[in-house]
């Protein structure tokens, strides 16, 4: 087993809480497990399975990547591991931007002030994002978190120390479409994450941002595949890419959210949401944390995966 460690310091106001409540939906902690200091998450990455294992102190992440076998990890696997922990460990938005542009906003300013440091935490990679996204389409929450624990059961492996490692494309793409089908997903459902896994395994669509970071070329590349649209676009975007103004104006859950604040009797269209939103560019992405986190309550028994 190789091992490789990080310290990564963490801001002030730091809210661990919600990182561990993220990673500790499932229940059954097939791949994601809370211990006494922090969390495990298990991966799959270049091929390798890796355990990352985070302790939380009072301002710092001590984290360290348990990669099984004995080969040391290039340069290029230490690189995309310290990127997995900025994703899990909701690192990538700074909130405060945001929440510098809403100090003034009588309607989004006292949501800020209910959830101060708010982060979004992100998976701990692109097609990690995508998949979940595909998988919590159109159901409740529970049911999603019991097809998702199926998917790494059929497609991850388990790391040397028992805890189960999130697919890549590549042992997606081994799959059948029976093979989810028979596990209780729906056909279109089944179909396009192996479109997508096949499509990624091939070399035909690229996950990784442009040197400049943007995600516009990514997006489109997406959106041509038969059975993403632009919500699940959307939420790779934010859970994937950690990228600061993604418009969630087709999330049931952030119309639901703008209805309560608006003090209305109906969810805005979307195409209300979305001009709504837009005033908050180039920060959209942590306005619409801000309003899931307002709804709170209400979404722990219904999944604001829809596209």
């Amino acid at each position: 087993m190789t091992l490789l460690h990080w310290t990564l310091p963490l801001p002030a106001g730091y809210r661990r809480d919600d990182v561990i409540a993220f990673h500790s939906r499932d229940a059954e902690a097939v791949a994601e497990q809370v211990t006494a200091t922090g969390l495990r998450k298990g991966i799959l990455l270049a091929g390798a399975a890796v355990v990352l294992d985070v302790a939380f102190t009072h301002d710092a992440a001590i984290c360290r990547a348990d990669i099984d076998g004995d080969s040391d990890a290039d340069a290029g696997l230490r690189e995309r591991l310290h990127g997995a922990l900025l994703n899990i460990l909701g690192l990538r938005i700074d909130p405060q931007p945001f929440a510098q542009l809403a100090a003034g906003d009588p309607l989004m300013a006292p949501l800020v002030r209910v959830n101060p440091g708010l982060r979004i935490v992100q998976s701990a990679s692109p097609f990690e994002a995508l998949t979940w996204a595909i998988i919590g389409q159109q159901i409740n929450l529970p049911f999603a978190i019991a097809l998702r624990r199926t998917f790494i059961l059929q497609a991850g492996r388990r790391h040397s120390s028992g805890l189960w490692c999130y697919p890549e494309a590549r042992d997606v793409a081994r799959l059948a479409v029976e093979d989810l089908t028979g596990r209780k997903f729906s056909r279109a459902k089944a179909e396009t994450v192996l479109r997508l896994a096949r499509l990624v395994d091939d070399g035909e669509l690229s996950l990784e941002p442009d040197a400049s970071g943007e995600v516009a070329a990514i997006s489109q590349a997406l959106l041509a595949v038969k059975g993403i649209g632009p919500w699940t676009v959307n939420y790779a975007l934010l859970r994937g890419y950690g990228y600061a103004d993604c418009s969630l104006h087709g999330d049931v859950a952030i119309r639901a959210a703008l209805q309560k604040l608006l003090g209305e009797e109906s969810k805005p269209d979307m195409a209300r949401t979305e001009q709504w939103l837009r005033q908050y560019a180039p920060h959209r992405t942590m306005a619409a944390a801000h309003l899931w986190a307002s709804l709170h309550a209400a979404e722990k028994n219904s999944s604001p995966e829809r596209e």
